[in-house]
């Protein structure tokens, strides 16, 4: 029979590894889990035997396609993980062959360095841990959670969804603002060539006539005059303030509180952006319970991965008021950020003990109302910019003119 080694915690969560014939790893697995120890890892001896001495088949010339690690890079790494483990795959042999394709070089080293933690004892979750700015606080406890229950590979294949349809929302929001941004880029570019360019030609133009300007005519010639002398000093000026002065202050939580206070006021958008704070809270915590997080833990991970002070303050009044015997929609009612519909969604959902798939169907919607939101909003900011551009426009055309109108009828009297 061959012989197999193995990782596992027991109870108190000691490691306890060994080797033990036994004729498939299936076997051993449930000879393991009769002992009450929680298997992290099974392979054949002779694969512990050589890992030390692990090459890449690749070979030294191996090559990347890029070097950081992007959204995509780790949706692909969850998904394979997950249909490996699936298979029946060990899991230091699917990382070992998932870094053999994986297209990131910095990605490829962050798994290496992973598959030689959980070969001197540590368990997937905790090797991930270790790498904090790729594998985030969320990650970390789904993988911890399937790893406790045994079903890591259906928790990986839920979390390569959330990651999945995460990246497809940004991807929509950014291809939705891409238009009105070019349009607003062209629209400036337009007007500080018409300012730093055409005004002045007209302005050395009117300076060989005997001729009083008009008084608006005036006043664009003086603005040409400032951009054109003090632009470039006055941008310096305000890169400086805000590299120095402002963007440290908005790194700050009492800065970022401010900023997040301002955005939430804004007319039209502040409701919008509150949308995307409520969808993004919603998202994680459906796929956290639906992994089998308990409520008060998946709360504690929300809180730390929502990415808003706002929300991160109200998650924890909200997860001490549940500690204390309130339900998740008392306690969100009560916090009067989150709308009415949420609410009662949540409130039927903890009633018929369905929570994860009422969470689902919040992100659903928000994530359709943003869709449609910047949809409207893309359709109505051509229009209102063309015809603001062209009253600009026209306006400062209109002035340049003007004198050229008092110089004609001078000359035709």
């Amino acid at each position: 029979m061959p012989k197999f080694f193995y990782i596992a915690r027991d109870n108190k969560g000691a490691k306890v590894s060994g080797a033990e014939e036994a004729s498939s790893s299936d076997e051993l697995i449930n000879r393991l889990q009769s002992r009450n120890l929680i298997v992290i890892n099974v392979t054949l001896d002779y694969e512990k035997s050589v890992s030390g001495q692990r090459t890449d088949a690749f070979g030294p010339r191996r090559r990347f396609q890029h070097y950081g690690v992007n959204s995509q890079d780790l949706v692909t790494f969850s998904r394979q993980l997950a249909t490996m483990l699936g298979a029946a795959v060990p899991i230091l042999k699917s990382l070992d062959t998932i870094a053999r394709q994986i297209p990131s070089r910095r990605l490829y080293a962050v798994i290496n360095e992973m598959i030689k933690d959980m070969e001197g004892g540590l368990s997937l979750h905790e090797a991930m841990a270790k790498h904090p700015k790729f594998f985030s606080e969320l990650w970390v406890n789904l993988v911890e959670t399937g790893e406790a229950s045994g079903n890591l590979a259906l928790v990986l294949e839920r979390l390569a969804s959330y990651l999945e349809r995460n990246a497809a929302f940004k991807k929509k929001i950014v291809s939705s603002l891409i238009y009105p941004v070019l349009l607003m880029c062209a629209s400036t570019a337009a007007l500080i060539f018409l300012t730093v360019k055409i005004i002045p030609t007209f302005a050395d133009l009117f300076k060989g006539f005997n001729v009083t300007m008009p008084a608006f005519t005036r006043a664009l010639i003086s603005v040409s005059f400032f951009i054109r002398k003090y632009g470039l000093t006055a941008i310096g000026l305000i890169a400086v303030a805000f590299l120095f002065v402002l963007r440290p202050y908005l790194k700050t939580r009492e800065g970022r509180r401010v900023l997040e206070k301002i955005e939430f006021s804004l007319p039209v958008f502040g409701e919008f952006y509150r949308g995307l704070v409520v969808e993004r809270f919603s998202s994680s915590m459906s796929t956290l319970v639906e992994s089998g997080v308990p409520i008060l833990y998946a709360l504690e991970i929300a809180e730390h991965s929502v990415g808003n002070y706002t929300m991160a303050d109200i998650v924890r009044r909200v997860k001490e008021e549940v500690r204390e015997g309130k339900t998740l929609n008392r306690s969100l009612e009560e916090s009067g950020f989150f709308e009415p519909m949420v609410v009662q969604m949540l409130a039927v959902g903890e009633e018929v003990g369905d929570l994860p798939q009422m969470l689902k169907r919040i992100t659903v919607f928000y994530q359709e109302y943003a869709e449609t939101f910047l949809g409207r909003f893309t359709a109505m900011f051509e229009p209102i910019m063309l015809i603001f551009m062209g009253l600009v426009i026209g306006s400062m055309v209109v002035g340049m003119f003007m004198p050229i109108f008092q110089i004609a009828n001078i000359g035709g009297h």
